[in-house]
């Protein structure tokens, strides 16, 4: 019968209807420029209820809806299940006149409105989530503003560049010209970025491929595999100037790690961010080293700090069934304690 199955489905691929992503329910709060801060409706069957928002700052150049994928497969769905108050930033999609927005309008300007609004509901405080450069982002405006954040949550998300892997020697190279780069495209097209991290595992593609014809017969597979895929060619370029400090500040300089990024004219010092701080890191990560996203631990002024370190890959392992087992709870009772009476617990770390 799984045979028989496994042919149907990969006989049906092309006329297969594609998977519904990003669909649990929530309303625009806010919008400006391009993007767009959400709010999902609650659960009201949810046994509890948390007086904190959770604001997720998703990567500046991917979809907000890798936390969203699809019912069932949804950081958000669990979260909002759990009794949470949850928004999100969706960036949008930047037009040609975006080549100007600076890094400063997106770590302090942008994210500290989203900010702004969504603590509002919480009595002025939020615990700011973010993934991938979404954590990077989320890192820098707690450094520079961290007068609203009740904690601070970052899932490989690098925060020192000095052993960044194979993109920092690349874009360390003495050919890589990212002067010449944002002048001739203005902003970074996604198919460029998208060829460099592909360049990380070559033989990536490969290995879907026969997973796919392995397990074709399995449909909530199938789903999820067309979902994640269809999330991984849904891109988003990465505006010109806030590209280009980027690089030459983060990757080259290193500077967020040495304490001499400023933002907004101010200083953007880690060890300026006291609320409690955790730190997610996966082991087989091969776009940012699991070295790289934990050190932001041993950079910040906190006293509540504690490091949660997984198997598993950049992608997968924050949207797996694994990751709805044993991250999702995690992360959600690492809020809900936050919230709850009595003293806060100890700090801990976990390897």
């Amino acid at each position: 019968m799984s045979e028989a199955k496994r042919f149907a489905n990969l006989a049906s691929l092309g006329s297969r209807s594609p998977p519904r992503v990003g669909v649990t329910p929530a309303d625009v709060v806010h919008h400006e420029n391009k993007w767009r801060l959400l709010r999902y409706r609650p659960d009201h069957a949810a046994k509890a209820r948390h007086r904190t928002p959770i604001l997720l700052v998703p990567s500046l150049i991917n979809r907000h809806y890798v936390l969203d994928l699809m019912p069932r497969k949804s950081f958000v769905e669990h979260l909002v299940a759990q009794g949470h108050d949850v928004f999100t930033l969706d960036w949008g999609t930047p037009g040609a006149e975006d080549r100007y927005l600076t890094f400063d309008d997106i770590c302090d300007r942008y994210i500290g409105r989203a900010v702004r609004v969504a603590a509002r509901e919480g009595g002025g405080k939020l615990h700011l989530f973010g993934y991938c450069l979404g954590g990077t982002l989320a890192a820098i405006h707690a450094a520079v503003r961290p007068e609203r954040i009740a904690s601070l949550t970052l899932v490989a998300a690098p925060v020192t560049f000095a052993d960044g892997g194979l993109l920092a020697a690349w874009t360390r190279s003495a050919t890589f010209d990212v002067g010449a780069l944002v002048e001739a495209f203005g902003n970074v097209p996604w198919p460029l970025m998208q060829a460099a991290f592909h360049l990380l595992r070559p033989t990536l593609g490969l290995m879907k491929l026969v997973s796919l014809v392995d397990r074709a017969w399995d449909d909530e597979y199938l789903d999820g595999v067309l979902a994640l895929e269809t999330w991984g060619n849904d891109n988003v370029s990465f505006p010109g100037e806030a590209y280009r400090r980027y690089v030459e500040e983060l990757y080259r300089g290193d500077a967020l790690a040495a304490g001499t990024l400023r933002v907004s004219g101010r200083p953007a010092r880690l060890d300026s961010i006291r609320c409690p701080v955790l730190a997610v890191t996966f082991e087989h990560d091969n776009i940012v080293p699991w070295a790289s996203a934990a050190a932001v631990l041993d950079l910040v002024g906190s006293r509540e700090k504690e490091r949660v370190h997984l198997p598993g890959g950049h992608v997968g392992a924050m949207v797996s069934k694994s990751a709805a087992k044993g991250l999702w709870p995690k992360l959600s009772s690492f809020w809900a304690a936050l919230d709850g009476p009595g003293p806060r617990r100890r700090a801990q770390a976990q390897v």
